[in-house]
């Protein structure tokens, strides 16, 4: 399992972009983990999937309310990471209004999910290997805080409590 002080890992995550840009087209567009965190300081948190309950009413809107708070500790940006497709993740962006306030990253197989040793498996209930509820600090690509939910939990991968420790 990552721990704080590890890289994150090399992965390609999904992001859907609803407007076309410099350098990205409207749709799917990969996003390079290890080039994207360099430099940055990152508050993520991810989830086992999109349109959840307690990630729908608490986890997301936690962080999109909490954006000025996170830039003012010096956050750079905030990722939000699930495993599911890019065109299911732009959907709970529109639905979450995140706006860019939170980047809605998909992780479709896993492979993310599975480099950082934060698996949940629910292949007994349909739904395959998915993400574990988690948040992290990063700072220039590294692990600089850790917070793993226990299963069926929701206390310690909250805005809150990764806003402290962006505060320090």
């Amino acid at each position: 399992m990552i721990k704080v002080g590890d890289s994150l890992p090399s992965a390609t995550l999904q992001e859907y972009s609803e407007v076309e840009g410099e350098g990205c087209s409207i749709g799917p567009n990969p996003v390079d983990v290890t080039k994207a965190a360099a430099g940055k300081t990152i508050a993520l948190f991810a989830l086992p999937g999109a349109f959840t309950p307690t990630c729908s009413a608490k986890h997301v809107p936690g962080y999109v309310q909490h954006y000025d708070d996170f830039k003012t500790a010096g956050v750079d940006e905030i990722w939000c990471v699930s495993v599911n497709d890019a065109f299911v993740m732009g959907a709970w962006a529109r639905d979450q209004n995140t706006g860019t306030k939170v980047r809605m990253l998909a992780d479709g197989s896993a492979a993310f999910a599975t480099a950082t040793g934060l698996t949940l498996d629910l292949t007994s209930r349909g739904m395959g290997v998915r993400s574990n509820r988690y948040s992290m600090l990063v700072k220039d690509g590294k692990v600089a805080s850790l917070n793993v939910e226990g299963p069926g939990k929701f206390e310690v991968s909250d805005a809150d409590t990764l806003l402290a420790q962006a505060k320090g």
